[in-house]
């Protein structure tokens, strides 16, 4: 069977195969691009939670530091936890809540003490302790939450410039790098019908440049509809059908739906087998299912919304 007949000629992410890097958002940042060290520490309140701390954790880990400007331990743990952040360059962002100007937000997170520190990843929130803790535990903990962020929901954190403080939020368009060349080859073949070529062509941009995000969401396109080009799909969603609990079963059928533009139905097939699965079986559903939303990319909001459902699931 050819590509053509399990595939439409227009994917749902047709014309964004040079999407540019993800960068951070929310923390005072472009949509794309660097973010200054400074961005990565940030004040926030009840009115600017859902944008600042929830849609941000779709990105990126947010812990929360609950203090007061009374509380003398507070003063001892929030410069050691802003000194942290900035030194793990992305991987988290600290936002820093006032009970004493939030005394909602004190209550939903049923703090009966300060200091005390929240993670939130993918809008899913993660108790980490009370009170002044050492900076070795403090540093455990922060690590396994990176851990956990990225191997569970492939969130890779921002992209800092230390060199960026000042700069104007907006900034211009990168020089045209050394792999171009070999991006725009990419782009023709995957455009072509060389599925083969491409992903090559990606990979060998990879091998050299493993954190190139043009490289990597090509890539992921064009496994993507190599997985697809031999199936039937009748058959594949018959399969599916017959075997809701088979996790290559539903797998399959995800490739369909995501091809065919279904993304949603992609993604739920794919949150809805990690939630009867276990094991090795689990763990399989759950990289497809990043692998799907590295073809889509984290900045849309259908990425957004599967990521916190699958936190749901796997917390």
């Amino acid at each position: 069977m050819s590509p053509a007949a399990a595939a439409p000629s227009e994917p749902p992410w047709r014309g964004r195969a040079h999407r540019p890097g993800r960068g951070g958002r929310g923390a005072g940042a472009a949509a794309a691009g660097a973010v200054p060290p400074s961005a990565l520490v940030i004040d926030v309140d009840e009115a600017g939670f859902e944008r600042d701390v929830l849609q941000l954790s779709n990105e990126v880990p947010v812990v929360l530091d609950f203090w007061a400007e009374w509380c003398e331990p507070c003063k001892q743990l929030s410069p050691l936890l802003e000194r942290l952040t900035v030194e793990a360059a992305g991987r988290v962002v600290l936002a820093k809540v006032d009970v004493d100007a939030n005394q909602m937000l004190m209550q939903q997170f049923g703090i009966q003490g300060i200091p005390a520190v929240f993670a939130v990843v993918a809008g899913q929130v993660l108790p980490l302790f009370q009170g002044v803790v050492p900076e070795q535990q403090i540093r455990e903990t922060l690590a396994q939450l990176v851990q956990v962020a990225e191997e569970r929901f492939g969130l890779i954190g921002l992209q800092v410039d230390p060199g960026a403080e000042g700069a104007p939020a907006a900034a211009a368009a990168p020089p045209a790098g050394p792999y171009d060349a070999l991006l725009e080859a990419a782009v023709v073949a995957l455009d072509a019908g060389d599925l083969g070529g491409a992903v090559q062509a990606y990979k060998n941009v990879l091998a050299d440049d493993p954190a190139n995000m043009e490289a990597k969401l090509g890539l992921a396109q064009a496994e993507l509809l190599s997985r697809v080009q031999h199936m039937n799909p009748q058959a594949v969603r018959e399969a599916a059908a017959a075997n809701p609990r088979d996790p290559q079963a539903q797998i399959a059928a995800a490739d369909l739906d995501l091809v065919g533009g279904h993304v949603e139905d992609a993604f739920g097939r794919l949150v809805d087998t990690v939630r009867v699965t276990a094991g090795d079986e689990r763990d399989a559903v759950r990289v497809r299912l990043l692998e799907l939303f590295e073809v889509i990319g984290a900045d849309d909001p259908r990425v957004s919304a599967a990521r916190t459902a699958l936190a749901r699931v796997l917390f």
